[in-house]
């Protein structure tokens, strides 16, 4: 499945549609912080996103978040690719593949747990808001990962080009 997003990605990073509108800037690097809530622990986590807008309408890009204490201090990578649907004003929705990884830990009961990887499906929602030549964009998103649902709230700070 990692495949075929990458191979959409590219082809769409290639196709005529990228430079369907030449006023608009292209490129949205963003630096998110939030918190992550999952089995009822809310943990701080921060990252990097960036999308790519093709057009008014669409985009796509990449998201790398990180949350240092979740499952028990081991921490855990989120790093996933995305498509973008700006249907109104400056709302963005989104639709992405990744994976979470999760390092080592020894639990309460001293038991070692060996870090692993698992896929995950991301549904995200946020409005840009502008402020000087930058974005402030409050961000809600869902993590499904293996029959679990992971809630990501944060900010993200955007500067366009």
């Amino acid at each position: 499945m990692k495949y075929i997003l990458l191979i959409a990605f590219v082809l769409l990073l290639t196709s005529k549609i990228t430079y369907a509108f030449s006023g608009e800037k292209h490129h949205y690097p963003g630096i998110f912080i939030g918190a992550t809530t999952a089995d009822s622990e809310t943990e701080f986590s921060y990252g990097l996103e960036y999308e790519y807008k093709f057009s008014k309408l669409w985009g796509a890009g990449f998201v790398f978040e990180k949350t240092d204490d979740a499952h028990h201090g081991a921490g855990v990578d989120i790093t996933l690719a995305a498509i973008y649907l700006h249907p109104w004003k400056e709302l963005r929705i989104g639709a992405g593949f990744g994976q979470e990884k999760i390092g080592s830990y020894t639990d309460d009961e001293h038991h070692f747990h060996k870090g692993h990887k698992e896929d995950l499906v991301r549904a995200s929602l946020s409005y840009d808001f502008h402020i000087g030549g930058f974005g402030v964009a409050p961000t809600i998103a869902v993590d499904f990962i293996d029959g679990e649902t992971t809630t990501i709230i944060g900010i993200a700070f955007i500067k366009a080009f």
